[in-house]
């Protein structure tokens, strides 16, 4: 998939799944991020090994919005099935964000502690853009942005590591 397109595409997802909890219709979002991923994977030289990915990034991003949610950090506007949880969406933006990973995000899967800076930094601000959206709230602000920011530092840490070594298995059976 090409770089510009798998930008566009993740940027179409992140919109999809904020003004779908935003107007109480999550599964637009939840849709729209499994038809992505359904085309990267289409797409992709390497779909078992993609398919992987998303599942360490839904299972990184349910632990860590469902941590914030439960200590009261964020609340979501709609698609919570339990309370203390991370709702379907944000699950959803999580597997999409990882179609990002491998195409272009990838300079950033050999260098992992510079992904955790990225991490540190990009979290917060889309979830304070989710916040002005009112896609969910964080309470109070300035804990749950440092919690949040902590947190996707060491999301991104892995997701690059697991993403590298996707990335390098790939490159040693290709031989380039």
């Amino acid at each position: 998939m090409n770089l510009l397109v798998n930008f566009l595409a993740y940027q179409f997802v992140w919109f999809a799944c904020v003004f779908g909890a935003i107007q109480g219709m999550p599964w637009l979002g939840t849709g729209s991020a499994l038809a992505v991923a359904a085309l990267h994977l289409r797409l992709t030289g390497h779909p078992r090994r993609e398919l992987g990915l998303m599942i360490v990034a839904a299972a990184t991003g349910f632990a860590l919005d469902s941590t914030l949610a439960s200590n009261g950090l964020v609340s979501f506007a709609s698609g919570v099935w339990v309370d203390g949880l991370a709702p379907h969406w944000m699950v959803a933006l999580w597997i999409g964000f990882a179609t990002t990973l491998n195409v272009s995000l990838r300079w950033l899967t050999s260098r992992p502690v510079l992904a955790a800076a990225f991490g540190a930094v990009g979290g917060p601000l889309a979830y304070y853009a989710g916040m002005r959206l009112g896609a969910l709230q964080l309470q109070p602000l300035d804990i749950a942005l440092a919690a949040v920011g902590v947190g996707w530092a060491l999301a991104m840490w892995l997701l690059a590591m697991v993403a590298g070594r996707i990335g390098a298995v790939r490159r040693l059976k290709e031989g380039t």
